[in-house]
This record gives structure tokens, C-alpha cells and sequence, in this order.
């Protein structure tokens, strides 16, 4: 969501003293606050719910900035790459004190707290109080976003439910997965935003209650049902991109340093996996893609190393001037004229024969056919590499030399969206997968996603 909030005015509650918040939310940040769901007038009242600067599940209600209460986990949730499933049961009319607030993350109940004081006996809850403002993605007061995806918010007004009632577990999987329709009474004040693709902020609880969208939401196929892969800014670099978009987005900050980053997702060397990457500043000439080795690539990242000019032992790569590179191993003019400004860059990988192939706007490289199978026709044969036969799994990598500019490239391993602009015309996917893509994905290629990789496990 960035800077993009949805806001709307509270009217009369059904019980201002009970309530459930139920989320599913995948982080794309791991400083600051990051603000999911509150409410109030900012000022005499307010309370909210966030993940806190140290990453920790933290709500809070204040009267005049006098705590009312506030809670603390100590749990620290620091995966950028998976779904959190995020409930919160208020009810202070419970005896118990520790009963009156309830804290729930993918099914479980936290029970460990680095702080904690619960509210008094019958307390109004800030967010509910008729004439106020209720908002998702913002903090009541200040200028503190969410920064991150969201989907299947629920406000539930005068019944406190347990997180089973918004979801259970796969039978198939065995994953904790959303309930699309559960059975809930929402009362006067609830809501259900299912943020469908031109509707936000509409209510789908049956209440009418609809937001006012603040800014532009995105709709895209990264959902908890179907997880897609992004770049990882939890692995440690020590001069790291500027992500963006969700994580789709990396740009270099930095004049002659070593700028590395790879999916948050790994597949294995089986299968056929397909990523397109979009190439905005032509001033940096030193930026290279491909995929690599998961645990050379965040060794390499670690300890700052070159990937663009002699590569490293664990990386197939196709740099800026067209060239592909392999550790010790380099084919001059793969890709015809190299890559400019807004070109699409191809990778496609095909694990059942150790190929890679690089294309450049819809056309493959050095004439290669992903198809082609074992005759691996035109393809980068990474099949007799040590690196690559000892690999476990494997990751798509991203990597420049920060000289004369700063590298820029957006990612689409499937959600149809380069940053937060729709491809301009879906080209072809692979059956029953629901990927999106720029250009056609080869036949038997699959974007980067949960579902796909289960095929494989």
C-alpha cells in the first residue's frame, strides 16, 4: 500500500466492547511501523494495530496519548516472503483481564508478551466510537503506513470469533488457508474488504460499509491461497537495493558497490520455471539477471561480490550488453544488441535438462527454443556444472556494478504488473497455471508461485 490508505466514518456500533480484527497480510518492509487496522478522532482517542520498528505484533489504546492499554508479542515476524494470518479478539466484558484482548497469528494464539496491560472491565474500544475514523493501512495520528499486500480484512462488530472462523487448514496442503465465505454475523460497524479489482474499498460483509480509497491500490495475483515470489530484502547485504512495489522493484543506491538481491522463493532443478524482468535506467551498463545456486547466491550477496563481471561459482546470467555468463564461462552476443531502456529481459530455466535461455522482448536468444528439450537448442547448458549439480535448489538472482548510475529493474515472476503498471499486452501461460506475463511463457513453463512448487515437493 505504500502511502495508499482506506478510510471511512464509524456511525453507531452494535457493542462497542466486542469486536474481532481478522488479516491476511504479507509484510514488504521490515523497518518502521507498519500500520494494519485503527481508528479514532487522532487526538482524545485512538487505537490501533501494527507490526512495530522491531517487527513485533503490537496493539494499543490511548485516551489523550494516556495508554489504555497495549500489547506487545515477543514474537518478531520478519518474513517477507510468506502470508501472515493476523486475528485480534476484543471483548472487555470477560471477568479475566488477559481475557479481553486475544492476539493470533496463522491460527495460533500468542501467549508470551515482552509488555502487556490489559484493559479496564466494559471498555469502549477506540476504533468504535460513532462519528470517528476508521482506517486500514494508516496510523490514527501520524503519517505511518502499511507497506505491504492485504487481503481478506474482516471487522466484526459485537462477537468475538476465533481465528478458525476465517480459515482452516488444507486437506490438500495441510496449509492454513482463508475461509472465502465464512459464517459471520458482523453486527452494525463490520465489514469484509475482499479489495476486488476496481472496488477496494467496497464492503462485501453485506453492511454497505465502504471505504474511500486514499491513494492506489493495486490488485494483484499474490494471494494467501497462491503465494508468489518477490525479492528478498531480508538477506543481508551490506550495501542493499531500495525495494519498491511490493518487492517487485529494486534500484541501486550506491556508486561502486556490488548491488545483489534474489527471489524470496527457491524451485527445485526439476520443472520449468519462467520470470520476466523490465530494465529502466540505461545509465547504469553494468547490471546482470539470470538464476543461481540459493546458497551461493546469498553467500555472494553477503560478502559483497562482483556478479556482473566474473560472475560467481553458483550463477547463470544474462548482463546488460547481451552477454550470458556462467562462472569462468562467457557467450558474446547471446542476446543481439543487448538491453536498453524498457526492455523486457526473458529468463526461462528448464530443470529437467539443465538449460537456461535469455530472451529479449519475445524473442529468444542465440536462437534458442525453450521447447527444445534435451537437444537444448541455443540454450546456456549449465548441465554438467559442479555448482549446479550440487545445488539443492535454486533462486532468480539480480546483480549490478553500481559505476556510472544505478541499476533499476521490476520483476514479474507472474503477477502480471511491472511495479505497479499491468502489462501492456498479457502474452500467453502455461496451462492451469494463472501467471500473467509480458510475453508468451514457453509451453511447459510456470511462473514462480506456491501452487506451481507444489507440484514438485
Amino acid at each position: 500500500m505504500a502511502t495508499t490508505y482506506l478510510s471511512r466514518t464509524m456511525e453507531a456500533a452494535t457493542n462497542r466492547k466486542i469486536c474481532t480484527y481478522s488479516a491476511w497480510v504479507k509484510k514488504c518492509s521490515l523497518t518502521g511501523n507498519q500500520m494494519l487496522f485503527g481508528g479514532g478522532d487522532s487526538t482524545a482517542r485512538y487505537g490501533f494495530i501494527d507490526f512495530n520498528s522491531n517487527n513485533e505484533l503490537f496493539a494499543q489504546s490511548a485516551t489523550s496519548d494516556s495508554t489504555d492499554w497495549a500489547l506487545t508479542s515477543t514474537n518478531r515476524y520478519r518474513d517477507v516472503s510468506a502470508w501472515y494470518h493476523v486475528v485480534l479478539t476484543f471483548d472487555s466484558t470477560q471477568a479475566v483481564s488477559t481475557d479481553r484482548v486475544k492476539m493470533y497469528v496463522n491460527g495460533e494464539q500468542i501467549t508470551s508478551f515482552s509488555a502487556s496491560s490489559y484493559p479496564t472491565l466494559n471498555y469502549d474500544f477506540q476504533w468504535s466510537y460513532t462519528g470517528d475514523t476508521q482506517l486500514v493501512g494508516k496510523y490514527p495520528a501520524t503519517a505511518s503506513y502499511w507497506d505491504g499486500n492485504m487481503a481478506h480484512v474482516h471487522y466484526v462488530d459485537g462477537t468475538a470469533y476465533t481465528p478458525s472462523t476465517f480459515a482452516e487448514t488444507d486437506s490438500t496442503s495441510g496449509i492454513w488457508v482463508p475461509k472465502t465465505s465464512p459464517s459471520v454475523t458482523y453486527g452494525n460497524q463490520g465489514f469484509f474488504l475482499k479489495f476486488a479489482s476496481g472496488a477496494s474499498g467496497t464492503d462485501s460483509s453485506g453492511n454497505g460499509n465502504d471505504f474511500t480509497v486514499n491513494g492506489t491500490i493495486t490488485n494483484i495475483k499474490d494471494t494467501p491461497n497462491n503465494n508468489y515470489a518477490t525479492w528478498n530484502p531480508s538477506v543481508y547485504n551490506a550495501n542493499p537495493p531500495i525495494f519498491k512495489s511490493g518487492n517487485t522493484e529494486e534500484e541501486g543506491q550506491s556508486d561502486g558497490r556490488y548491488v545483489n538481491t534474489i527471489s524470496t522463493l527457491a524451485f527445485p532443478k526439476s520443472g520449468k520455471w519462467y520470470a520476466e524482468f523490465k530494465k529502466l535506467d540505461p545509465s547504469n551498463d553494468k547490471e546482470a539477471v539470470g538464476i543461481a545456486d540459493t546458497e551461493k547466491a546469498i553467500e555472494a550477496i553477503r560478502a559483497n561480490t562482483d556478479v556482473y563481471v566474473t560472475g560467481y561459482a553458483g550463477q547463470a546470467s544474462i548482463r546488460k550488453d547481451g552477454n550470458s555468463i556462467t562462472f569462468g564461462s562467457e557467450i558474446s552476443g547471446y542476446v543481439s544488441g543487448g538491453y536498453g531502456d524498457d526492455d523486457i529481459i526473458q529468463v526461462a530455466f528448464d530443470g529437467d535438462n539443465g538449460a537456461v535461455y535469455f530472451g529479449k522482448n519475445g524473442t529468444w536468444g542465440n536462437s534458442g527454443v525453450p521447447t527444445s528439450g534435451s537437444s537444448k537448442t541455443g540454450a546456456v547448458d549449465i548441465s554438467g556444472a559442479t555448482w549446479y549439480t550440487d545445488a539443492r535448489d535454486l533462486v532468480f538472482l539480480a546483480g549490478e556494478v553500481s559505476t556510472s548510475g544505478y541499476g533499476h529493474l521490476q520483476a514479474n515472476f507472474g503477477i502480471g504488473y511491472f511495479g505497479t503498471t499491468a502489462v501492456a499486452s498479457a502474452g500467453t501461460s502455461s496451462t492451469n497455471d494463472a501467471s500473467v506475463w509480458e510475453y508468451d511463457c514457453p509451453t511447459g513453463f510456470y511462473g514462480l508461485n506456491t501452487k506451481n512448487l507444489g507440484s514438485y515437493s
